[in-house]
């Protein structure tokens, strides 16, 4: 599977670069949304990447347009991130492009998509799963002893 991701890369970097992002700037992108802010924190541990990492991220997000921080009511000190509605626009974008199928993946007869759109979604749930279970977990570990 990794293989594949990245023997058509080269399919995926044009529309990156058609909207002037970086790979960085389009994770962002995905992760943003215009009703639900994301703490910088939230976002750098979404990202596995430190705080300075993901500052730079939505500071070039920032300057284009594509989101914005917004201080968060009773606390001025956090700072929530949203996706703008032009930031909104461009993800949208994006992943249309992202979503169209390579052309391999169009030689695949019917019946092995339909095993490939099963075994994608089973995947998907697998990882959705460990994901709240990760999620539980780092709060039961917060919690005081």
């Amino acid at each position: 599977m990794f293989d594949f991701f990245i023997a058509t890369r080269k399919e995926r970097d044009p529309v990156i670069g058609k909207a002037q992002l970086s790979a960085n700037d389009a994770r962002g992108l995905w992760s943003l949304s215009l009703l639900g802010g994301k703490t910088m924190g939230t976002l750098a541990a979404e990202w596995t990447c430190d705080a300075s990492n993901a500052t730079w991220i939505v500071d070039r997000l920032e300057k284009r347009g594509l989101a914005e921080r917004r201080p968060v009511a009773g606390d001025r000190r956090v700072k929530m991130v949203f996706l703008t509605p032009l930031g909104q626009k461009t993800r949208d974008a994006v992943m249309a492009a992202f979503y169209e199928p390579p052309p391999e993946i169009l030689t695949l007869s019917r019946n092995d998509l339909e095993a490939l759109e099963e075994i994608f979604a089973r995947l998907k749930s697998i990882a959705r799963e460990r994901e709240a279970r990760e999620t539980a977990g780092e709060r039961a570990s917060e919690r005081p002893a």
